[in-house]
């Protein structure tokens, strides 16, 4: 099984919890719950593959489909263990997002585009499912507000290619890329780093 591979089913397994987890914080039933993980799970890589004219990966490898329902049912099981659903939903959304923005860099390389529109599908990758699952939850998307989100997959994507010019290998440049999206997203929240707003508090 190649690192790739292992990187895009984790990062499915993380945004499947992370959709369960809201769904579940929402009280949704057990279909809403199942609907809710789907959609961010795949959402933001079934765009992005429409818009490069790839495969649509989950639709030829049915492996996605049951590792979202594996991962939804263990969300639920023990959803009495995750104490703090807050918490607990920062953690999955923040390795999916990470995870999720090598897999769309790497397939924006594979398909020959250049460094700027491989950090946007990235980008893209790691953040529409939780535009889909925050919408569909009405909640106004993590994106679209202040808070650092979008910056770290991007600064992360920006460290993929920078990265490529170190004699670093290909297996350690994406755990150090996908580290830099990590850490931004924590120190974002830890120290309160927030986008210029243009409203007054």
């Amino acid at each position: 099984m190649s690192l790739f591979l292992i990187i895009d089913i984790l990062g499915t397994i993380a945004f499947a919890v992370s959709g369960a987890l809201t769904a579940m914080n929402k009280k949704l039933d057990i279909f809403g719950i199942f609907i809710i993980a789907i959609v961010t799970a795949l959402g933001g890589g079934t765009l992005r593959d429409v818009l490069i004219d790839a495969p649509v990966a989950w639709m030829r490898d049915l492996t996605f489909v049951y590792v979202i329902i594996g991962a939804t049912i263990v969300a639920v099981v023990f959803k009495k263990k995750l104490n703090y659903i807050r918490k607990s939903l920062f953690l999955f959304d923040t390795i999916g997002i990470a995870l999720y923005t090598i897999v769309g860099v790497e397939k924006g390389i594979a398909a020959d585009f250049p460094p700027l529109i491989c950090i946007a599908l990235g980008t893209m990758s790691a953040c529409f499912g939780g535009v889909i699952r925050d919408i569909l939850c009405s909640e106004i998307p993590i994106i679209f507000r202040k808070e650092i989100y979008a910056t770290a997959c991007i600064m992360g994507g920006l460290s993929y290619f920078l990265l490529l010019k170190t004699p670093l290998s290909s297996d350690v440049i994406v755990i150090l890329s996908g580290s830099v999206v990590i850490t931004i997203r924590l120190f974002a929240v830890v120290f309160k780093w927030s986008l210029p707003s243009i409203y007054k508090e």
